[in-house]
Parts: structure tokens; C-alpha cells; sequence
């Protein structure tokens, strides 16, 4: 097995067309008692969103990115590398994701998030010009870390999910966290260092997701088979991968929900996501790292 080392992937490689499936184990499952706090579904649009909308019908377009202003129900999203992506709202409101020290966005952003407490996923010292820094897990016990904030346009909250021990400095419980952004009505999710398949009241924490950002490296986050059943679960209709090292890992990936996601390759680092047009069916956008 290869040593640890968790750095901007390469850029991305054409499609693979011999690739073999790896097998899947037994995923691990989700042992965690309730946070201590949860949003309150009468007030939150995403879980509004997962009682209300139709599964059957299309959320999502993918629109080439353009330097220009967002329009009310648009949202930007520029992929850095590894775990790293900067969501803008229409407001200019930007939350850049798992700010580290390896790969930052050229831009400060106004929130920045780390969700487990890996060296390539936090940093102790963060851009002294970020407003809001929510770190994912409680450096001083195993209390979850809870969130929610809202700034302008757009809303960042989290739910915590457990981690392997001896894996971070952090706590094995609630040593990760899953942070939501709402923006332009749009619900996105970034899964962070995912070790576990998600209980039904997690699933019901988080809400319907119309974007999810998702680890596929298969070995030090979840496993292929516990990926997969996550993303049948949250039932995204669009679904962008992430930490990922290699062709190969990110094709296995590909080729492994291939039959349930359009795959399509995007050539840039950055797209601007509509709501007023949609996607036939869901989708799986690879984005080269960049931005």
C-alpha cells in the first residue's frame, strides 16, 4: 500500500475504457447518538426541499462558467484541488471548503470550512482576512462542533459524522463534519473525510441535497460500496467527486456509477449551476482542479 500523502491530484486524464472494478467490501456503519442540536425543519429550505420536491423531476444544469455577475438563482462553484472548492452566491458571499495549507483558493474567502482535522483538510492558521473559519469537529472534547450561520445570501451548517480512530488529531467521535450551503436555492453538501454510511436521522439532518461533493478514493475515506449506497441515499442530482489521487481511482469511480449517472467531463475548474434550466437525469461532472 502506497504512503499517505494526500496532494493536489494531476490534471485530470481521459477517460479510461479498461479499467477494473475493484471489489467492494462491507461498508462500516454509522454508530453516532443524535448532535445536540439540530436546524429546525420549518424554517430550513433544504429539508423543506427534501418533503416537498418531487424526486421525478430534474434540478440541475451545468452552464460553462462566465466571468460575469450571478444572477439571483445561480451559483458558482470553482474546483482548487483534493478536498477545496469556493461556492459564490449572487451576493459575492464566498465559503471555500477544507481550507488547508497545500491547496488555497488565489481569493480570500469570507467563510472557510474544515471538516476533519487532517493536515490537508484544516489549517491552525487560516488567512487572517477570513471572516467567519468553522472548523468540523470540538478540539476540546467530544462534543460535536455545531453550526450554523448565515451571511447575506447564503447559509453554511453542518452534521457531524464519526471518524476512524487514530486518524486525525481529532476525537473519533464527531471528529468529521458534513457542512450544507444554501444558496440561490440550491442545497449543496460537501461530505468531507466520509467514514461511515449515514443513519436515517442523519440523512434527515442533512435534507435533499441538490449537489453533492463527494470523496472517492475508496481506501482512507469510505469504501466503494459504502460511496455508493451514501449517494443512492441522498439521491443528488448531481454529484461531483473529489479527493481522489489518481486516473485510475477517480475511473473506477466513473465506471462504477456510470449506469445511474450521465458522466460528463467538464474542461474547466469553475461552473455556474441554473436553476431555470435542468438536467434529464443525474448527473456525475468531473471538474479538473485549477481555480
Amino acid at each position: 500500500m502506497r504512503s499517505f500523502s494526500e496532494v493536489p491530484a494531476a490534471r485530470l486524464p481521459g477517460l479510461c475504457l479498461c479499467l477494473l472494478i475493484v471489489a467492494a467490501t462491507t461498508p462500516a456503519k454509522a454508530q453516532i447518538a443524535a448532535p445536540p442540536k439540530q436546524p429546525s425543519p420549518a424554517q430550513d429550505r433544504c429539508l423543506a426541499l427534501a418533503r416537498d420536491h418531487d424526486p421525478a423531476a430534474p434540478l440541475l444544469h451545468q452552464a460553462r462558467f462566465e466571468l460575469a455577475s450571478l444572477k439571483p438563482y445561480q451559483v458558482r462553484l470553482t474546483y482548487h484541488g483534493h478536498s477545496t472548492f469556493t461556492i459564490e452566491s449572487p451576493k459575492g458571499v464566498t465559503a471555500s471548503t477544507d481550507y488547508n495549507d497545500y491547496v488555497r483558493p488565489s481569493a480570500t474567502p469570507v467563510i472557510a470550512t474544515m471538516n476533519v482535522a487532517h493536515s490537508t483538510h484544516y489549517t491552525d492558521t487560516p488567512d487572517p482576512g477570513i471572516r467567519h473559519v468553522l472548523r468540523g469537529w470540538n478540539p476540546d472534547g467530544d462534543a460535536a462542533a455545531i453550526h450554523d450561520l448565515t451571511v447575506e445570501d447564503l447559509r453554511v451548517r453542518n452534521v457531524p459524522t464519526n471518524i476512524r480512530s487514530g486518524y486525525t488529531v481529532s476525537s473519533r467521535r464527531y471528529g468529521n463534519s458534513i457542512f450544507v450551503f444554501e444558496v440561490a436555492g440550491f442545497c449543496i453538501a460537501h461530505l468531507g473525510h466520509l467514514h461511515h454510511t449515514l443513519t436515517t436521522q442523519q440523512l434527515a439532518q442533512i435534507g435533499q441535497m441538490d449537489i453533492v461533493l463527494v470523496p472517492v478514493d475508496g481506501s482512507y475515506t469510505l469504501d466503494m460500496a459504502g460511496t455508493l449506497e451514501v449517494l443512492s441515499a441522498m439521491k443528488a442530482r448531481t454529484v461531483i467527486p473529489m479527493h481522489w489521487f489518481s486516473g485510475f481511482s477517480l475511473g473506477v469511480f466513473m465506471e462504477a456509477v456510470k449506469t445511474e449517472f450521465e458522466v460528463v467531463e467538464h474542461p474547466d475548474s469553475s461552473i455556474v449551476f441554473s436553476r431555470d434550466q435542468m438536467p434529464a437525469k443525474p448527473r456525475l461532472l468531473i471538474m479538473p482542479p485549477g481555480g
